[in-house]
């Protein structure tokens, strides 16, 4: 009787360090939770975030989850006390956002014409001073093979990339603009001649035939 006694205090025991441990784990994740939400409080509903290098829009908190939406609508549920040891990027609550244009132009185009360039950007987003803030840059990033130079356009938006379609458009309208300048300019990039080998890779020709006259 003792033995028994002794085997179902055990099991007894067993099973309340098991509730224990499971309840303190609860109530450490709903401890984490709570002061995402209302200490961390990195987001509100609306905002466009990106984590784990993913941008998506925050449509629904709760207190132990938070719901995300993706550009095609898919939905990600992510427990409150993950996001807290994630870093969050949010757009909704950044400062107006910087954006930049590459591109290449040919060795061959005069400084004259580089100063045309210049001239013709910054006049550009002068004029476009609800889109673009005034301070701006043009850097040669590097120099390829004596042929081409990498540039790169350094822009700041007058809006942060919340609305990500406005933002969209209006570096589509710049991108634009830069053609434009280009073809009026004729400034281009022209690749380097190539060496070009061919090889016959055909069935193999037929010999040649000797005729040999008959006297």
């Amino acid at each position: 009787m003792g033995f028994a006694t002794t085997k179902v205090l055990v099991l007894i025991s067993s099973q309340l360090l098991l509730v224990g441990f499971i309840f303190t784990n609860s109530c450490k994740t709903a401890f984490e939770a709570i002061i995402f939400v209302f200490v961390m409080h990195p987001f509100d509903v609306g905002d466009r975030c990106v984590i784990d290098g993913v941008q998506m829009i925050v449509e629904e908190m709760n207190i132990l989850s938070t719901v995300f939406l993706q550009s095609d609508n898919t939905k990600i549920y992510y427990p409150n006390s993950v996001l807290a040891t994630k870093p969050i990027r949010n757009f909704y609550r950044s400062p107006n956002m910087g954006d930049s244009v590459e591109f290449s132009v040919d060795m061959s185009a005069s400084m004259e014409r580089i100063a045309d360039l210049k001239a013709r950007i910054k006049k550009y987003l002068e004029g476009k001073p609800n889109h673009w803030q005034q301070n701006h840059s043009i850097v040669v990033k590097d120099i390829v093979n004596v042929n081409k130079m990498n540039i790169v356009l350094y822009v700041t938006h007058t809006m942060n990339y919340q609305n990500m379609g406005e933002k969209n458009n209006r570096r589509t309208d710049l991108v634009l603009e830069l053609k434009k300048i280009f073809e009026e300019l004729s400034i281009r990039y022209n690749l380097l001649p190539q060496e070009v080998h061919l090889s016959y890779i055909g069935p193999n020709p037929l010999p040649m035939s000797t005729c040999n006259a008959q006297p």
